[in-house]
C-alpha cells in the first residue's frame, strides 16, 4: 500500500535529503535571509509548501 500522506513540514536534515544536499549546506541555507522557516526555540522547521514556492522563485531567477 502506498503512503499518500503529504509532508507539511521538514526538519533541516529532512530538507537536506529531499534536496540532495549535505546537512551542513542545508543548515547554511536555512540561516540565509528570506529563507522560509519557523524557529521554535533552537529548532528550525521548514514548511513544505513555502519551501516549494521558494525553490520555484529561485528557478525563475535563473
Amino acid at each position: 500500500m502506498e503512503n499518500t500522506e503529504k509532508t507539511l513540514i521538514y526538519t533541516v536534515p529532512d530538507m537536506a535529503k529531499k534536496l540532495k544536499i549535505s546537512k551542513s549546506m542545508a543548515y547554511a541555507l536555512a540561516r540565509t535571509k528570506g529563507f522560509p522557516k519557523i524557529k521554535i526555540g533552537k529548532r528550525i522547521l521548514i514548511p513544505a509548501k513555502e519551501l516549494e514556492e521558494w525553490l520555484e522563485s529561485k528557478c525563475n531567477d535563473i
